[in-house]
This record gives structure tokens, C-alpha cells and sequence, in this order.
């Protein structure tokens, strides 16, 4: 929910902010091949230089017809599969948001207070819900457990953290022990265990599909193969514009240079979309909207005498 707002944000911003968007410089691909862009630029220059001396230099343009096509195709498909990579662990993350928000709205509705101190467990209970998801953050980032989690869990816990090889299944381990706890306090029903289970589970899973796309990189084989092809792609072009533009061939051959390269670096780019980048899941404001919305579900009054309240509340203003 928090990444479709965002995502709406975004369309309506380029809507109103066409043009403002389309010379955006700060989160384009531009400052990375700049320089690539620059060279074929400079390289076209000095073909056109060249051929005002030797005019036999250039190459029929009929000759660019296969590897454009090839070029085309791979390059659509290197786009393609970084997309679909950036789709998945946006879904994913969707996942985890949304199992977060029903584990939690279930646990503080469902299970029962019998001790003064089990509100007080329920609610470092739903802060480890928020711990789940930073630490998922973190281990994505390849970043150790640090002060973000420590504000979310007792200092006990947080230490046992640190020595963890996998915070989030620590995480998730703790909150199924507690769970399997009330249970056996009778403040859990089964069918109430089976189902919040089933979200950490779900959790759980989408945690390993972070993993797999994080640890899964497009084949090297594949990429040196696209690099190569480009670079020739990108060198022969001036040959085969230089009879037709002359002195023009530079500024060209920098502009379909720049097409090229740019839709290769999008894909490396959003390939991994748990960093950084510009272009990343925005994965530090879902974690703070996740704790946001925690925070205000810890604020209401669970179960009837809520309800109650509200109805007794109705029936002496009327």
C-alpha cells in the first residue's frame, strides 16, 4: 500500500511536471554515461575529419541492418528481465508490508490480557513486527544490525541480535515463540495461532525471494556479450552515417549513443532494487510507514470494551 502511494505520487508528478521531468538530470541515468557519450561523440568527429581527406572510409548503411536488430533485441530483453527483477521485490515488499499490518491488528485485538504486564508484551511484540522489517532492509543492503533496531527491542534481545547470521529469521523465530506462548496460556485459540503463523510464514518467504533476486545477477556471460555489442555497435556507426551527414556525424552518433547506453544502464541499475539508487524501492520510508502505522494500531483500544464504549457513549448523547 505504502509503494502504490508512492508510486500514484509519482505518475501525477510527471502528468503536471512533463517537461520538468523530461530534462531531470539528478535521478537519470545520464551522469553514468556521460563519458561513453562524450568518446562516440569525439570518435564521430574525428571520422568526419578523416573522411574530408578519404572518402572511400565510410560503409554502406545497409550494413547495420542485422546488428541493429540484434542490438534491439537484446537490449529489450536485458530491460526486461531487470524490470521484471525491480517488479518482484516490489511485490515482495508489498507482501511483507501487508503481512506485518494483519499479524499486528490480529495480535492486539486477539490475544488476551490476563497479567498487567501482557499489553506491555504485546506492544514489544508489535515493535519486533516493525524489527522484522528493518532488519530484512538491512540484511538486503549487506549492512550489520545497528541502532535502527535497537530502538525497536529490549537491549537483551538487541545483543542476541547482533551475533545472528539471519536477523530476520531470529526476528521471526521470536515472534512464533511468543505466539506459541499465549497459546499455551489459553490467551490464543488454534485456529488464531495457525493463522498468524501462516503470515510469518508468508514473511519468512518473501524475505528468501529478496535473497534470491539480490543473489541471483543477470549471467556475466550475458553482460560482457551486451557490453561488447555495444562498443562495436557504437564504433562502426560514424562509418555509416559519415557520407550522409559529414561534419554531423558526432553530434548523431552521441545521441544514438546515448539511447543505447542509457537503456543498458536503466537495467543495471534497477536490477537490484534494495540499494540506494535513485531508482530503488524507497525501502527506508516503507519502514518507517510501517512503524507509523504501528504506533497508531498500539494507540486504539482493542477488543469489545471498545465497541462498548462507543456504543454507551451514543446512547447517553442522545
Amino acid at each position: 500500500m505504502v509503494v502504490k502511494a508512492i508510486e500514484a505520487k509519482s505518475g501525477d508528478r510527471e502528468k503536471r511536471y512533463w517537461f520538468k521531468v523530461a530534462t531531470q538530470f539528478s535521478q537519470s541515468v545520464i551522469p553514468s554515461i556521460l563519458p561513453r557519450i562524450f568518446f562516440c561523440g569525439l570518435f564521430g568527429f574525428f571520422i568526419s575529419f578523416i573522411y574530408s581527406y578519404e572518402p572511400s572510409l565510410s560503409l554502406p548503411s545497409i550494413s547495420s541492418v542485422f546488428p541493429t536488430i540484434v542490438l534491439g533485441l537484446l537490449l529489450v530483453f536485458r530491460t526486461n528481465t531487470a524490470y521484471e527483477r525491480f517488479w518482484e521485490g516490489r511485490k515482495l515488499w508489498g507482501n511483507i508490508v501487508n503481512n506485518i499490518n494483519n499479524c499486528a491488528r490480529t495480535i492486539w485485538v486477539s490475544v488476551a490480557e490476563k497479567e498487567p504486564e501482557d499489553k506491555e508484551e504485546k506492544i514489544k511484540l508489535l515493535r519486533l513486527l516493525v524489527a522484522f522489517a528493518v532488519a530484512t532492509k538491512l540484511q538486503l543492503r549487506s549492512e550489520p544490525v545497528n541502532s535502527e533496531l535497537e530502538a525497536l527491542m529490549p537491549k537483551e534481545l538487541y545483543e542476541e541480535l547482533k551475533t545472528a547470521n539471519n536477523p530476520p529469521l531470529t526476528i521471526a523465530f521470536w515472534i512464533s515463540d511468543y505466539l506459541q506462548k499465549q497459546h499455551d496460556r489459553n490467551c490464543l485459540n488454534a485456529y488464531q495461532l495457525t493463522a498468524m503463523s501462516q503470515l510469518i510464514d508468508t514473511m519468512v518467504r518473501a524475505v528468501g525471494g529478496c535473497g534470491r533476486i539480490l543473489k541471483t545477477p543477470i549471467p556475466l556471460a550475458y553482460s560482457i556479450h551486451l557490453k561488447q555489442l555495444l562498443i562495436l555497435y557504437c564504433l562502426t556507426l560514424p562509418f555509416q552515417l559519415v557520407s550522409d551527414l559529414q561534419w554531423w556525424t558526432g553530434p548523431i552518433t552521441a545521441i544514438i549513443s546515448f539511447a543505447v547506453f542509457g537503456i543498458e544502464a536503466i537495467g543495471i541499475e534497477i536490477e537490484n532494487p534494495f540499494g540506494y539508487d535513485a531508482n530503488d524501492l524507497p525501502l527506508d520510508r516503507i519502514c518507517q510507514t510501517t512503524q507509523i502505522n504501528i504506533e497508531d494500531l498500539m494507540s486504539l483500544d482493542p477488543g469489545v470494551r471498545h465497541f462498548q464504549k462507543t456504543i454507551y457513549s451514543d446512547l447517553q448523547a442522545n
